[in-house]
């Protein structure tokens, strides 16, 4: 694997820290990432230096977790965490230490999560030190806390959501002490902030094998805990013609399983489509309904998506998906100007997506998608949002009131306007006159 700038810029830092005096390693989930083959997101350092000489030999600093032993290293542009080896007093919040104390590399390691991040690597003698055998756990695929699981997992209570995410992204499998104590614990979870548990789904679910991760949490009990919607979803049944694979839940897991890196919205969007099913289910004479699921489960998304803290924008974009999931049932009865308002929404092509893969994950037929594809090339020489011929300003002046039926006269000649039925401001309100101004 090349060496990245990152990396280069990374070892700058440790041999300055080395030539200095002081023992300096890569720490954690980078040292996982290249034992691995695979290309760090970032790289951490640790070393025996403390934060005031770290902050000596590095100008361009920030204090940004001193009282922990942290200090955030700014080179070339990138932002490196460079952090004293250190022990850490009890825990009495679920979180942080109430001590910090600094010590020596072995020390460190044994204080940290899961073997697999407790790995340094010094990248000048390109040596790996493992005081915790999470080299032999990588090559088995393990994912094992570092000592007593209890222990771990009642110092950080996040580690229990930890342990099924590094699972579910590594394609690991977590060992059987571990696993029992993530179960018997998962109500230590309702300790944890909405904002942290959100950051561990959104890393969870916009990732390969969104799938498992799914099936891991509900197995665990912890999404019983933090996403009671979406457990509910678990034996309720649906119409066999459309949906094959099984209930609701078995065929949302199966949507995840379709999920290559997507978007928040895409992921949240797939997880949360069919979340008003539960609450609408009905059973007419053998005949199984769910009336109006879209807009029930929109509502019942934005509770959820409100509580764990997502952003405004994402759950405009989330809902956006929930909600109009099933009108992609109706594209081909559209008449052309819906139809090209329908494709030249903003979060369309996320939509389109979420179709394509809810079909996959039922009844398989793709036709609708096919269409649209076919449309979208049809259509893509076209302004599809141009600007509207006519305005609210104009239908006043003939006497048309602001309300509904103004909504409606604009809509319809908007719509006309894009099948180029009229093409300037005069057809339209001559047509608006024609048809709704009294003589």
């Amino acid at each position: 694997m090349n060496v990245s700038v990152q990396e280069k810029t990374a070892t700058q830092i440790v041999k300055a820290l080395t030539q200095a005096g002081f023992t300096a390693y890569f720490a954690g989930g980078c040292v996982r990432d290249l034992i691995m083959k695979v290309k760090p997101k970032d790289y951490d350092i640790a070393t025996t230096a403390t934060p005031d000489e770290i902050e000596s030999l590095f100008p361009k600093s920030v204090p940004v977790g001193k009282q922990f032993g942290v200090i955030i290293v700014v080179m070339d542009g990138h932002h490196f965490e460079v952090a004293t080896f250190r022990r850490e007093g009890a825990y009495r919040d679920g979180r942080h230490p109430e001590t910090v104390s600094f010590t020596t590399p072995k020390e460190d390691a044994l204080r940290r999560d899961f073997t697999i991040n407790g790995l340094f690597y010094d990248p000048l003698k390109h040596s790996v030190i493992d005081y915790v055998d999470g080299k032999k756990d990588i090559g088995r695929k393990v994912i094992r806390t570092i000592g007593d699981p209890k222990a771990r997992f009642e110092e950080d209570h996040l580690r229990l959501l930890r342990a099924i995410r590094f699972a579910t992204n590594l394609g690991f499998q977590i060992e059987p002490s571990t696993w029992e104590a993530v179960k018997i614990h998962r109500k230590m979870i309702h300790s944890v902030s909405q904002e942290r548990v959100r950051d561990e789904l959104v890393k969870m679910f916009t990732r390969s094998s969104a799938g498992r991760g799914l099936e891991l949490l509900s197995e665990s009990g912890l999404l019983a805990e933090i996403l009671p919607e979406i457990e509910a979803m678990k034996g309720v049944e649906q119409p066999p013609e459309f949906h094959p694979e099984g209930d609701v839940f078995i065929h949302t897991k199966m949507l995840m399983d379709q999920l290559k890196e997507p978007s928040v919205a895409l992921a949240f969007g797939a997880l949360l489509h069919d979340v008003g099913k539960p609450a609408t289910f009905s059973d007419e004479g053998g005949r199984i309904h769910f009336y109006n699921h879209p807009a029930v489960g929109s509502e019942i998304a934005r509770g959820l998506l409100m509580r764990l803290k997502f952003s405004n924008r994402e759950i405009t974009d989330i809902l956006d998906c929930i909600e109009n999931h099933m009108k992609f049932a109706n594209v081909k009865e559209m008449r052309v100007g819906k139809l090209k308002q329908f494709i030249s929404r903003e979060n369309f092509p996320i939509e389109l997506e979420l179709h394509r893969i809810d079909c996959l994950a039922s009844h398989r037929k793709l036709d609708l998608y096919k269409f649209l594809e076919d449309k979208i090339k049809e259509f893509e020489h076209e302004e599809l949002k141009p600007k509207r011929l006519i305005t609210g300003h104009d239908l006043m002046e003939l006497g048309i009131e602001p309300g509904p039926l103004m909504r409606e006269i604009l809509g319809e000649v908007y719509s006309l306007q894009l099948e180029h039925k009229v093409k300037t401001k005069w057809e339209a309100l001559e047509w608006v006159k024609k048809n709704f101004i009294k003589k």
